[in-house]
């Protein structure tokens, strides 16, 4: 059944099916009675291919998000990068989202999963986080399924519910715009 109003358009910074659905998950109950259409886009992130700073990973969502903003119209962009840190309770992974419309950016996190020592180190040594998971757990392409969370956590949590989740807290400036200081002309 399909509504009345216009889709809603989406450009995500990236073809990775889960990051897509992901962005579809988190917006589709946020505008109830439109259609969501979510494109990826090819969108380089300026950094390494396996972010090891909480920084390195803000930077790789904003840079995406700035490359799918010059691909096309869209009533949303959005970008996703997922990372690795290490803080005083140890290494863990996380991803940075970014949402544009307008002129106006909102950035969030997600949750942090703690990392085994055995991961980290792979990491250190230039291995990607789905690489690494690929090899400990004998799957194959983890990172464009349930990701590293999904395996640690028996299923219970997914790369892609990580996701949605922060991509729908990021939205709050959008869905109040009042109380977040900005007022529409």
């Amino acid at each position: 059944m399909s509504s009345s109003s216009p889709p809603l358009r989406v450009l995500v910074g990236s073809r990775n099916p889960v990051k897509i659905a992901a962005v579809r998950n988190a917006l589709t109950p946020l505008f109830p009675g439109r259609d969501v259409a979510c494109e990826g886009v090819s969108a380089p992130s300026g950094v390494p291919d396996q972010p090891m700073t909480s920084a390195q990973t803000r930077e790789g969502a904003l840079n995406r998000l700035n490359v799918c903003r010059q691909s096309g119209e869209a009533d949303f962009y959005v970008a996703l990068e997922g990372g690795v840190d290490v803080t005083v309770d140890g290494p863990g992974t996380f991803g940075y989202v970014a949402i544009a419309h307008g002129d106006r950016v909102s950035v969030g996190c997600s949750a942090w999963l703690p990392l085994p020592p055995v991961v980290y180190e792979a990491l250190l040594d230039g291995d990607e986080l789905g690489t690494v998971m690929d090899r400990l757990f004998g799957t194959v392409n983890i990172k464009q399924q349930g990701g590293a969370i999904g395996l640690v956590t028996n299923g219970h949590a997914t790369r892609e519910s990580a996701y949605t989740q922060a991509l729908v807290l990021a939205m709050a400036p959008f869905l109040h715009p009042a109380l977040y200081g900005v007022v529409d002309d």
